[in-house]
């Protein structure tokens, strides 16, 4: 580890890394080498674990290792370079550019798309309210390290990252995971990461009394899915033993448009269907709420429902089958 972080190069992008996940395109524009010259540091770095590689479709993105002892010799180096800061400065100042591209990015995204968002927002239960209830929920117990299955973007990492020690949000659209990802770099949420995966395929090891998630979320995504069940099963596979997982959905309702216009692919869940999903993944059902929308036609309107299950198996349910 120390040979590899030794290098001069080698120890900038470390220390780049530290602050962001970037692409092996981004830190040449930051560090100002050749694509060769880049990617073969960042193989080293990888071999000796300061470092993580994961492909996102056609995309590398490289972070700092987040635990182990290339997580503790990557803090510790990270405090000796503050002492020297202005060797850093010129890295630091082209990375905030980066940044900044990103955010003009996610920001042309958002207006291509502002108006169906904020026409869906308008009939649902204020975002506020739900998301007291989420944090009030799953405050109560562990949250060592939480699962954002369809994080979107970001925003429920974004909101309990005070609250955990770890996130992770998987997403299966790369225009979403780059708008999440700098969300959580703005709110220095560097405990939390987003990966490309699919949801009924979760790339984790199933859980233990050992290991696990501590939590999985599904805010606003199982309406979208073909088989939210079997989604629901897979989360409760990678639970750990007493783990819990939280669904934040709408109930059911009328509004065809929400499948012609927003590709809804449900029209909400009932509690019952809730249930099913629960008992079929060996879950015991904790709470159920309702957030009804405030004021207006309440036929025209969308009442969010939230449902909170744990694990109380000894061992994690087997991975399902994959979906077709």
């Amino acid at each position: 580890m120390l040979r590899a972080a030794g290098d001069p190069t080698r120890l900038r992008l470390l220390l780049l890394l530290r602050e962001a996940e970037l692409t092996v395109s981004e830190l040449i524009q930051i560090v100002g080498q050749s694509q060769p010259r880049v990617s073969r540091h960042l193989k080293l770095l990888t071999e000796a674990s300061l470092i993580q590689r994961f492909k996102e479709g056609s995309w590398v993105f490289y972070r700092a290792a987040d635990k182990g002892e290339g997580a503790e010799l990557g803090t510790t180096l990270a405090a000796l370079a503050a002492q020297d800061a202005p060797a850093f400065d010129s890295d630091l100042r082209r990375l905030a550019q980066v940044r900044e591209a990103r955010a003009a990015a996610a920001a042309a995204f958002f207006k291509a798309n502002a108006a169906e968002w904020e026409r869906l927002r308008s009939l649902h239960a204020p975002e506020k309210d739900v998301e007291t209830a989420i944090v009030r929920l799953l405050q109560n117990g562990a949250l060592d390290s939480v699962l954002d299955a369809g994080t979107g973007t970001g925003r429920m990492l974004e909101l309990l990252a005070p609250h955990i020690k770890r996130g992770i949000g998987v997403d299966t659209s790369p225009e979403m995971l780059a708008i999440a990802r700098d969300r959580l770099e703005r709110a220095h949420a560097q405990h939390c990461q987003v990966r490309l995966s699919d949801v009924y395929r979760l790339p984790f090891a199933d859980g233990s009394a050992q290991q696990g998630f501590d939590a999985v979320l599904f805010h606003q995504v199982l309406h979208y899915l073909d088989d939210p069940g079997t989604a629901v099963a897979e989360a409760a596979r990678v639970l750990k033993t007493g783990g819990r997982i939280l669904i934040a959905d709408f109930a059911p309702h009328e509004l065809e448009f929400l499948r012609a216009e927003l590709a809804h692919r449900r029209l909400g869940f009932s509690d019952r269907e809730v249930q099913g999903w629960f008992e079929a993944a060996h879950l015991k059902s904790l709470a159920a709420e309702a957030i009804a929308p405030a004021g207006g036609n309440a036929h025209a309107k969308l009442t969010v429902r939230i449902w909170l299950a744990q694990n109380t198996a000894t061992r994690a349910p087997k991975r399902v089958k994959e979906a077709a």
